[in-house]
This record gives structure tokens, sequence and C-alpha cells, in this order.
């Protein structure tokens, strides 16, 4: 007996155990994918073809809206910079969906 069903309604969504899932958006999500996996691709091509030039790398993991940055090279102070604007961002970002939730709500 199979527990998982899936229908489509009229509106290009799929729905699998009361979840709806549009088809737009999940076509997004996977050209996001994609995309970065090209622009890494192109990077590497790039850096083995003309060489040169300084290395530097660096991670930026958010736990939350707090990022924990581990860098290295001459431009970690950029990714600094970038890893607090978007903990700025995703707080904000958090604060307004929360009032507008709250307001729907009651």
């Amino acid at each position: 007996m199979n527990m998982m069903r899936s229908a489509e309604n009229n509106s290009g969504e799929a729905v699998e155990d009361g979840v709806t899932v549009s088809s737009r958006l999940f076509l997004l999500l996977i050209s996001g994918f994609v995309l970065v996996f090209v622009g890494i691709a192109v990077i590497v091509i790039a850096s083995v073809v003309y060489g040169g030039g300084s290395v530097s790398g660096g991670v930026v993991i958010f736990i939350g809206p707090f990022p924990i940055v581990i860098g290295a090279g001459p431009d970690v102070s950029v990714i600094i910079l970038v890893s607090v604007i978007l903990a700025v961002l995703s707080v904000v970002a958090f604060l307004v969906m929360n009032r507008r939730m709250r307001r729907l709500a009651g």
C-alpha cells in the first residue's frame, strides 16, 4: 500500500503529503545549483588557463544569523565584511517576516 500520494492541480503545483511545491520554485532552485556549479567550473578553468595571481580563500558558515568566518589570504577582509552585511540582512529579513506573520495570525 503506497502511503505517499502525488497529485497535480490546475496551477502547476505538486502536492505530496500536504506540502505544496511550486514547479517554478523548484526550477529556480535547480537552476541556482546549476549556476553555482557552472561558475565554479569557469573559475577553475580560468585559473588553470591563465595561471598566476594571488590565492585567497575563505568559508562563511551561517548558524542562524551568526556567521563563522574562516579565511586566509589578502582578501579575507572583504569576506568578513560581506559576511557581516549578510548577517545583518538575514536578521532584518527574519524580523520583517516575523512581524508580517504576526499581523496575518491575529
